[in-house]
């Protein structure tokens, strides 16, 4: 099986893939014209793989994250899901779900379902001259699928690459992406209080923006690091989440801690005090991880180790394959 490895650099605004040890392979690069209807947006997308293997993987995911009493939520408001989410986004997803062969109310099922359960490690560094580097590990489960369903995209508008992004085939939203020669975003899963699924459910319904949707907005709207990091701040969403951004300039680098409503915390790059990095996994950074779960100390560790004047696209590299910052459950790098 596959697997995809590519890090962002924000100061030189590449998403570069790459291939190592003989097994890792870039994922299909697509393009979607946002200048497009939105329904006929992923067709391009949709020619590299097999509509019978998309409904298997769609179905597994769902099965096993969804609750039965939100499948029935979610198919009640399928026809009119545009009093709940963003117009476009309600159409694309229509789309998909046409030429995947499943109905409206799967397809945003399966929006959801990735939406609640993503574990990850983000980092963002400052080298000695200044260059901001951010990296992140992609974790999920469902790997046999995922690995198969990972793609780059290149967002057009005006014939031109508005900005880019990772994720999974039938899933419209981005944890991963980045806006060329401004800033670059990942996102990373934080438990909050209360049952997800609830807590989601009533906050679409006073339409809360789904926590990766806003990801995208963000790519599309924001105009600089400053004016990203304040709209991932302050935007309501339907669930609780930490926001990893990175800029093109020395100390541009943040991690938000989000609950649905405001900021828990802003932490910034302090180089000057030190804080050359910043290591995000799903624990707020104020805490200390569950002793089963060691990826933080891991990253830390191999960061101290790299030191910052080594730091470049290659040390990071090593960094993220480091074990269990690199795991069995790793989608992406």
């Amino acid at each position: 099986m596959m697997s995809h490895r590519s890090i962002l650099l924000p100061l030189l605004l590449l998403s570069v893939s790459c291939c190592c040890c003989g097994q890792d392979t870039a994922p299909p690069l697509v393009q979607v014209n946002l200048d497009s209807d939105p329904r006929v947006r992923w067709e391009t997308a949709m020619t590299l793989f097999d509509p019978a293997y998309l409904r298997h993987c769609a179905q597994i995911i769902i099965r096993q994250l969804a609750p039965e009493w939100v499948h029935a939520i979610v198919r009640r408001i399928a026809d009119e899901l545009e009093r709940f989410i963003h117009k476009d986004y309600a159409e694309e997803i229509r789309g998909i779900a046409a030429a995947i062969g499943i109905s409206v109310g799967d397809g945003f099922l399966l929006n959801l379902s990735y939406e609640s359960s993503t574990f990850c490690t983000s980092i963002v560094v400052q080298d000695l001259n200044g260059t901001i580097y951010h990296s992140r590990n992609m974790d999920f489960g469902f790997d046999e699928c995922l690995k198969n369903l990972t793609i780059d995209v290149e967002f057009v508008k005006n014939k031109e690459v508005h900005y880019k992004g990772t994720t999974f085939f039938g899933y419209v939203g981005i944890w991963t992406g980045q806006s060329p020669y401004k800033f670059t975003i990942s996102g990373n899963q934080r438990t909050g209080e209360g049952n997800w699924w609830e807590n989601a459910i009533a906050a679409i319904l006073k339409r809360g923006n789904l926590v990766s949707w806003l990801i995208r907005d963000t790519l599309n709207e924001a105009d600089d690091f400053e004016s990203a990091v304040l709209k991932l701040a302050k935007t309501p969403l339907i669930a609780d989440v930490y926001y990893i951004v990175g800029g093109v300039m020395p100390k541009e680098g943040v991690v938000i801690t989000r609950d649905r409503s405001k900021p828990v915390d802003i932490w910034p790059l302090d180089p000057l005090n030190k804080q050359w990095f910043l290591v995000e996994t799903n624990y707020d950074h104020w805490t200390t991880p569950p002793p089963y779960d060691h990826r933080r100390t891991a990253a830390i560790m191999a960061l101290n180790a790299t030191g910052q004047k080594n730091i470049n696209y290659s040390t990071l590299l090593k960094v993220m394959s480091v074990n269990p910052v690199l795991n069995k459950n790793t989608i992406y790098t």
